[in-house]
Formats: structure tokens, sequence, C-alpha cells
């Protein structure tokens, strides 16, 4: 059985038991201080696990290999196969993301090992804290640096991605729904502490990522979400849906959400708001 969405502490630790091949990566980040993400992995991870860097491994160096545009643009699909083959991901693997950061960053990797075409991948349900609370064992240290190599293989996208100029035509289009993943304040324009600009793409609909989760910061059950996207999308088709959010990051526990709430399709914006707001002549919206 394949772990497509959500995996438990107690499922993680049965594939281990059971000696079911699997990877487990550690997405823990800081933007304002990149260099934290391996000083927290040093610190403590799940044992095995590798170190899953945002700016790193997790997205583009340079524009030439870019694939979208923002902050953190998308790496191309050829240098994510081979990174993942460098640290032993293999056909069919089992892999498993999390972070310590309320699953701020660890969709990231969830949602480029998707478009890569493998679907057996999970996010750790709660997060390193989850772990953590179960008492489960911890390890130190830096990185492994010898991992045998993986055979990984890039397949047929099962995520959808939209573009600069395709959000820019669709965003005002009748019946569109666009969501943004921001905190509000930032959605308002009250605040902008990365960005040129401070607002939103016009017509955006505001849910914070953050929303998606309970209070022991696992995400809610199957049932509210659904009831809490409807609410949001008012009879809008979910599979006509684009979410964004700065840089195309956390917008994925919106993605993940809609998935579990049985409302699938919709796209990611990967530039985000950082790319829009960077791009001359697109209009922008502030307030409620």
């Amino acid at each position: 059985m394949a772990y497509t969405h959500l995996i438990t502490v107690a499922e993680l630790q049965d594939l281990a038991a059971r000696g079911i091949p699997h990877r487990v990566f550690d997405c823990s980040f800081d933007l304002m201080n990149p260099g934290a993400a391996r000083a927290m992995f040093a610190d403590r991870h799940i044992p095995g696990a590798v170190l899953a860097h945002l700016d790193e491994h997790l997205s583009a160096h340079g524009a030439a290999e870019a694939q979208s545009g923002g902050r953190h643009p998308l790496p191309s699909r050829e240098r994510l196969r081979d990174w993942l083959r460098s640290v032993g991901l293999r056909q069919g693997m089992q892999a498993v993301v999390y972070d310590r950061n309320g699953n701020n960053f660890c969709g990231r990797l969830w949602w480029l090992l998707k478009w890569a075409g493998h679907d057996a991948v999970a996010i750790l349900d709660g997060g390193l804290q989850a772990w953590e609370q179960a008492g489960a064992a911890l390890e130190s240290g830096a990185p492994a640096t010898c991992l045998q190599t993986g055979d990984f293989e890039l397949a047929e996208p099962l995520v959808g991605l939209v573009g600069s100029d395709e959000m820019f035509a669709l965003h005002d289009r009748p019946g569109q729904c666009v969501i943004d993943s921001r905190a509000g304040p930032r959605f308002r324009g009250e605040v902008e502490p990365l960005d040129p600009a401070a607002g939103h793409i016009p017509g955006a609909l505001n849910r914070p990522f953050t929303e998606n989760f309970a209070s022991d910061g696992r995400f809610k059950p199957a049932a509210q979400l659904r009831a809490e996207f409807e609410s949001l999308l008012g009879g809008r088709d979910p599979a006509a849906t684009v979410v964004y959010c700065g840089s195309g990051v956390s917008a994925v526990p919106n993605l993940v959400a809609l998935e579990l709430a049985g409302l699938p399709g919709a796209r990611l914006y990967a530039g985000s708001w950082s790319e829009w707001s960077r791009t001359p002549g697109r209009p922008v919206a502030t307030g409620a």
C-alpha cells in the first residue's frame, strides 16, 4: 500500500519495522535564515532522514533552469530527478516528507514529487512535533554523504502547474477561483515583509494555509475540510481553482487539503505573489 497524501507516525514506524523500503526527507527551513536548515537537521531529525533544503535542493539555481518565476522558482524536472537519485530514491519507493514548521515547507517536496510523476509520497501528519510527542527515536548529526544511488525516473506529472501569463489571463475570468494562501494581513496589503508590493491578485479569495490544521498540528478531518472549502468556493469548480502564496511553497497545504476533502484538480501558480508583484502591468488589489 502506497501512502499518497498523509502518513501517521505509527504508519511510518510500521514501514521501518517491516523493512519496507522508504526514504524520509526533512524539509525544515527558516525563510529569514536559510543557513539554519542544516543546524536544525543536525540538532535532531528522524533516523535515516535526508535533508531537503528549500534553496539548495528544491528550488532552481539560475534563470536558465527555472521552471517558474518568484523567490523560489521551480527546478527543472531533470535536476530534481538527479538529486532524488543521489539521495537513493528508487522507482516506486515510498517517500515521506516532514518539517518542524507547521507544514510550511514539506509540502513543496510533496508537490515536486507528484510533478515528477511519483505518487508514493506522503506528508508526516503533525510533523516532527508529532514524532517527538510519540516518543519515537531521534538522530543528530550532519546529513549523510554516502547514500546508495537510486534509479528514480520521471513520469507524467500528477499535478497541475500554472505559469505567469496563464495566471494573468485566468485571474479575472468569470467563474474562475483563485485562492491566496498567505496570512490575512499580507493578503489585505497591511504588511509585506518580503515582496515589493503589498496586496493580492484581484479577485482572489483568502484561505491562510494554517487554517487546514487542528490545534495539534495535524490536518483537520476530511469532512471538515470539505465543508470549509465548499463554503469558500461558493459553487465554483474545484478543478478550475488556482492556488498561490508568496513564493509557491506554503500554497501546497491548501492543495493537499482540497485533495483530502475530495475536491481534487486545483493547480499551483508556482511563481505566486513574489512573481506577480514584480511583473510590470500586473494589477494589485488590497483590502478584504
